[in-house]
């Protein structure tokens, strides 16, 4: 009974979470509100889905092609505009309120795909970021774009 309870969905991301070795934000300004958690919007779209009896149209494939063409939504709002300044300065509310509603789309979509595939987002997504970090070392990639295949390790020098 413990092992179950050490490996239940929250105390594995919890693990993650330490193992992540988070380091506290450095950015100023924007932050996302607390509530509701990933977790949260798992439950309240499939509580959505569940009652329009939708569930049984939600397969990975559909949602996740939903979720393309979401992507294809927000990435028309950014369409001929040229690069975009950070906090959208230059948007009208509308037009800020209308990319709001698409990227929410698109997170909806990707939570229920990951629900779907059975894949703990905010546990899979501390592991990634953990696995960036050994492939970008900030000391070696510092204010570059390449691939972390173009920098040169110690593998690629021995051999």
């Amino acid at each position: 009974m413990m092992a179950q309870q050490v490996n239940s969905p929250p105390m594995k991301r919890l693990k993650a979470a330490r193992d992540a070795e988070e380091e506290p934000d450095s950015t100023e300004g924007f932050r996302f509100s607390q509530e509701p958690s990933l977790d949260q919007i798992r439950s309240m779209q499939n509580n959505f889905a569940r009652e329009r009896d939708w569930d049984k149209l939600h397969s990975p494939r559909n949602l996740l092609l939903a979720m393309v063409g979401e992507v294809g939504e927000v990435a028309e709002l950014f369409q001929w505009r040229g690069e975009v300044k950070e906090g959208l300065p230059d948007w009208s509310e509308k037009d800020k309120k209308h990319l709001s509603q698409e990227l929410s789309d698109v997170l909806i979509y990707l939570v229920r795909l990951a629900e779907k595939c059975q894949v703990d987002l905010p546990a899979a997504t501390v592991e990634k970021i953990k696995l960036n970090k050994q492939k970008y070392p900030a000391h070696q990639v510092y204010g570059s774009s390449k691939k972390y295949t173009e920098y040169a390790t110690p593998e690629k020098n021995s051999s």
